[in-house]
């Protein structure tokens, strides 16, 4: 079967891969990983696969439809977002109009909101597939009848119909990604050295973040980590077919939970001799004996979900670590010589002006290179919508409105006694008291090493100029 993925434009710079789906601050762009990984599940079936990442190439409509009419697919995958449904759905209807094919939608948002989606979309959208889709995608593309594929909702007689969900699958059968079908030098972070690609090291997560959308509705809580073995083979194919690669971000949320998992990949790293810079996610709970290995090993960078400067603001958010922790963390990792990259919200349940206020202070007081400040993206399926929802303190009334006027990132949330403007004013607050600081510009200017640093902290000093313009 002739199958097109189709990661559909929106409008420019806005990024549907990552947590937060909207044009970030920092005009960050991901790569679609989990979308060619399904797409090398379709190819490795025998299918013949046409790859669109619209979003990173800010494609226009009139580009997607040329490429439809030339490709003419039988099947049509659309990825989606809570911003952008409206229009994924119109990327839908535009396939089957001009090819007649198959049409199904992927992603969070259609996962937990399948009967909201079908209104929308009615019978231009033959299946919606919920959760993880790498192999009902496949089963579709093999011709298998839709009514009988786990983890598929679709219309039956204008009602819609959920099967069973599929069962969650063993992540050391997949394929590495289809990388063939894109360039890393489409996709831009500050933090990262530039071009990078991303690696999913294993899926789920054990821990209980209210706000956390992807444990909730794609991979679920069981933690599923692929061998180290094959994660180091990844690494080596990466290298291989973009030698150009300065860098490879471990994307999984949970790459530090498995002790042995960790210590294991490292020494492939260093057994094998893998000349590659690699940076992960990490939560400061992370067993801190580890963090020399992976420094020995080529770990250059630390995201980290710090998330607040109040202890009862982490508690009431169920993200399970303590400030004495994240203080720890921080002050082994910069011993250790890591570049640290902090992740902070403002706005969340119990949040008042003083707890802001400590959270920037918190920020400022740790030894973080980068940070980002964001208000909480409350999506639907997690339990902070639910909550949000019940107690009307959520502002948008409709998917569009899930960002701001421009698709920025936009608060969500607002509070009898912090209102949404004041909430806006703190992040814009944070971010300035944390960069503009004479010791955070030297330190900046201390780490650009080249002229692959050099454009990358010129891009971010760009893309910060035009968020604050």
């Amino acid at each position: 079967m002739k199958v097109l993925m189709l990661n559909p434009p929106f409008v420019d710079d806005f990024c549907r891969s990552a947590r937060w789906a909207a044009k970030s601050r920092g005009r960050v762009q991901r790569h679609p990983d989990f979308l060619l990984i399904a797409t090398a599940v379709l190819e490795q079936a025998g299918h013949e696969v046409e790859f669109i990442d619209g979003a990173a190439q800010n494609l226009k409509r009139q580009d997607v439809e040329k490429i439809i009419k030339s490709f003419k697919p039988d099947f049509t995958v659309c990825h989606t977002t809570t911003p952008s449904i409206y229009n994924d759905v119109e990327y839908a209807r535009l396939a089957k109009k001009l090819s007649g094919c198959i049409t199904a939608l992927v992603g969070p948002h259609v996962t937990a909101e399948p009967e909201d989606t079908f209104r929308i979309a009615g019978d231009s959208v033959d299946a919606i597939v919920r959760g993880e889709y790498d192999y009902t995608l496949r089963d579709i593309a093999d011709g298998r009848v839709i009514g009988g594929v786990q983890g598929v909702s679709f219309l039956d007689d204008k009602q819609v119909v959920n099967n069973k969900d599929r069962p969650l699958l063993d992540v050391n059968d997949l394929p590495f990604p289809a990388w063939h079908h894109i360039k890393p030098e489409w996709y831009r972070d500050l933090g990262k050295m530039h071009p990078f690609l991303t690696l999913i090291s294993g899926r789920g997560c054990p821990n209980h973040c209210s706000f956390c959308r992807d444990t909730q509705l794609m991979y679920k809580r069981e933690l599923r980590l692929r061998d180290p073995e094959k994660v180091a083979d990844e690494m080596e194919s990466d290298i291989m077919h973009f030698p150009q690669t300065r860098e490879i971000m471990m994307e999984t949320d949970t790459f530090t939970a498995n002790r042995s998992h960790v210590l294991g990949l490292c020494d492939e790293i260093i057994l094998r001799k893998l000349a590659i810079t690699w940076s992960c996610n990490v939560r400061v709970d992370v067993d801190l004996d580890m963090l020399s290995l992976m420094k020995y090993a080529g770990c250059r960078m630390l995201m980290v979900g710090f998330e607040s400067g109040n202890q009862k603001i982490l508690d009431d958010m169920d993200k399970g670590i303590t400030l004495e922790q994240s203080r720890e963390f921080a002050k082994k990792a910069r011993k250790l010589g890591f570049t640290i990259h902090g992740c902070f919200m403002i706005g969340n349940k119990g949040e008042t002006k003083d707890t802001a206020r400590e959270t920037i202070k918190f920020a400022k007081s740790l030894p973080l290179d980068t940070v980002q400040f964001s208000g909480v993206c409350v999506y639907p399926g997690t339990p902070m919508y639910e909550w949000a929802k019940k107690t009307g303190y959520l502002v948008p009334k409709d998917w569009r409105e899930w960002v701001g006027p421009d698709c920025e990132q936009a608060t969500l949330l607002s509070y009898p006694d912090l209102p949404k403007k004041e909430i806006d004013e703190l992040i814009d607050k944070g971010l300035k008291e944390f960069y503009l600081r004479p010791k955070q510009i030297a330190r900046l200017a201390l780490t650009t090493r080249g002229i692959g640093d050099l454009k990358r902290h010129f891009h971010g000093f760009k893309s910060f100029l035009n968020y604050f313009k």
